[in-house]
């Protein structure tokens, strides 16, 4: 039935603040923006080496953003984790939970982003 996952949308307060935390803090390409016919500002995103992509999307009308705690998060590996908790304290997000390492030596933290939506990091052994 399914021949490709393709993205998830993630309703965002501030499509501009958005942007920034997924493209600049956390690296993701920013591919398109766009208005959608109904009004809806529209940002996609794509991490290094996937072809799916995050679809941000703004639309205040629908009412004020409120992510409940552990509803959902999104999971990357990165390099260097002592490196992304030095530049996500700097940029002032906060790591809200970790380093942990798990018995098969994966480190992993949490952070959030504007909205609330948790980010967990992991630094995957060698």
């Amino acid at each position: 039935m399914i021949k490709k996952y393709l993205h998830t949308r993630f309703r965002v307060a501030d499509l501009d603040k958005s942007i920034h935390f997924y493209a600049k803090i956390l690296g993701l390409k920013l591919l398109e923006r766009k208005t959608s016919p109904r009004g809806s500002q529209l940002a996609f995103l794509q991490a290094p080496g996937t072809d799916s992509e995050i679809e941000l999307c703004s639309f205040p009308s629908s009412g004020k953003v409120e992510v409940p705690e552990d509803l959902v998060h999104l999971a990357f590996e990165v390099d260097d984790i002592e490196k992304c908790m030095a530049e996500l304290k700097k940029a002032g997000y906060p790591i809200t939970d970790g380093p942990t390492t798990t018995s098969g030596g994966t480190i992993f933290i949490f952070t959030e982003d504007p909205d609330r939506y948790e980010i967990e990091l992991m630094q995957c052994p060698p």
